[in-house]
């Protein structure tokens, strides 16, 4: 996350407003404030932290099939946010997305936050048959610190001086090549088992070992099982082959 480019203004805001509501919102789940009073401290949050207008930007009124939705986060004129919000004492869960990734299928909304005030979780919308969704990343805003580059950097892509950037998206990218699937298929890949090989019989001149035996090792007794079988590892298998085919046709023209 510290890779979010933020302004001195936009950093100095962050660690103020995460100062002002990290104790207000540790004490809300104790509490046990109602739906509405959590999306009005949302939109505080949103405004003081964030950076987004509060009453031009956030509004409760966005209707979608008939239905309104808790907080849409509309800027020039575009909704870039749908927010599902729950009460501060609820514990969050995948069930609580399908209403917001209802409304954001039917307008073409990519991106969800869903939210107590106390934990953030970002999700994108996968426009497919039928819809689905991931989650991006989450924070949990009393365990953030305001002296940690990657904590601002989790805020930071959020704020509304992101959006002109695309900050979550290029995050998004990003974390589908920058992850331990991804780094699992390259590592049982001809070239990176092919230098273990030679680096093996360059320190143990007498050891004999082949390929196969090396990528057997690797995906019996290194690597966790869950990074080998599944969608993740599939996806991942999939991002490989695309970027070969890029560098393929590079190299050929």
């Amino acid at each position: 996350m510290s890779q979010v480019k933020l302004t001195k203004k936009v950093h100095d805001r962050i660690v103020s407003g995460l100062k002002k509501y990290q104790p207000i919102v540790g004490k809300l789940r104790e509490r046990d404030i109602s739906e509405a009073d959590t999306v009005t401290v949302i939109k505080d949050m949103l405004t003081e932290i964030f950076g987004y207008d509060k009453y031009a930007e956030l509004t409760s009124e966005q209707q979608i099939r008939g239905t309104f939705c808790d907080l849409a986060i509309r800027v020039d004129g575009k909704i870039h946010y749908l927010a599902e919000v729950k009460s501060a004492g609820t514990k969050l869960n995948d069930s609580h997305l399908r209403q917001a990734v209802n409304y954001g299928a039917h307008q073409g909304i990519e991106w969800v936050i869903l939210s107590n005030a106390i934990e953030w979780k970002v999700y994108r919308i996968r426009f497919a048959q039928p819809i689905d969704y991931e989650e991006v990343y989450s924070f949990d805003v009393t365990s953030l610190s305001t002296r940690s580059a990657d904590d601002i950097g989790k805020l930071g892509i959020l704020c509304r001086e992101s959006l002109s950037a695309d900050a979550l998206g290029e995050f998004h990218r990003q974390a589908q090549i920058l992850n331990r699937y991804v780094v699992s298929e390259i590592l049982q890949s001809d070239a990176v088992v092919g230098t273990l090989r030679r680096e093996f019989r360059r320190l143990f001149p007498s050891i004999k070992v082949t390929d196969d035996e090396l990528r057997i090792m690797l995906t019996n007794d290194i690597m966790k099982r869950d990074t080998l079988d599944g969608e993740p590892p599939k996806q991942a298998r999939a991002v490989i082959k695309k970027a070969a085919s890029v560098l393929a046709k590079k190299a050929a023209t």
